[in-house]
């Protein structure tokens, strides 16, 4: 159960602090509802959220720790894009991923839409408005979260992650460096001793 105060993650309307735990009157039945206040709206959203709701609640999920984000941004280039070519299909597939959250998925889907844009450009052709409204949306869920706990700006996500996945390249490949230095060194010192 979630108290007063937590900041979550809640489907397309991205990362909420809940405000108050309220009871509520609605057509004659009293129910406990998460008020739900979005974080990253200029508006002045106000969402409630029964407590009773599994299906609701099972929306609402923790924001990730900031170990788990740089995880995630060291999975990202390993991730595999999740496109579809039935656009029926992929319609609904894309709006379940973006309902659920599950951030994993959220990447691929980002990718998959980002590939598929960098595709329509060589053909001088956009997006579909369908995908281009997932890709901005599953962008801003993932972009607010990481906003929110590396303590940035959401605007500077993306070169923030970009900058991750570079350094982790390079100390791969340092890496890669020193384990074949070490496997000729240990080659020299066995043929030394023969």
């Amino acid at each position: 159960m979630f108290e007063k105060e937590d900041i979550i993650l809640y489907g397309v309307h991205g990362v909420c602090k809940i405000t108050e735990l309220v009871e509520r009157e609605y057509g004659g039945v009293s129910k406990q509802y998460y008020v739900l206040k979005p974080m990253y709206n200029d508006n002045t959203s106000i969402l409630y959220v029964p407590v009773d709701s599994q299906v609701l609640v099972s929306k609402m999920k923790r924001v990730l720790s900031a170990e788990e984000i740089y995880a995630l941004i060291r999975s990202m280039p390993k991730e595999q894009a999740i496109w579809i070519e039935d656009e029926r299909e992929r319609k609904a597939r894309y709006k379940e991923i973006l309902e659920h959250g599950e951030r994993f998925e959220l990447v691929g889907m980002i990718k998959a839409l980002y590939q598929h844009q960098k595709d329509q450009e060589k053909r001088g052709r956009h997006l579909h408005v369908a995908d281009e409204r997932f890709f901005k949306t599953a962008e801003k869920i993932l972009y607010d979260e990481f906003a929110l706990v590396l303590e940035i700006e959401p605007q500077q996500v993306l070169p923030f992650v970009l900058q991750q996945i570079e350094i982790d390249k390079k100390m791969e490949a340092a890496q890669a460096g020193i384990a074949a230095k070490e496997a000729q060194a240990a080659e020299a010192e066995k043929q030394k001793s023969e």
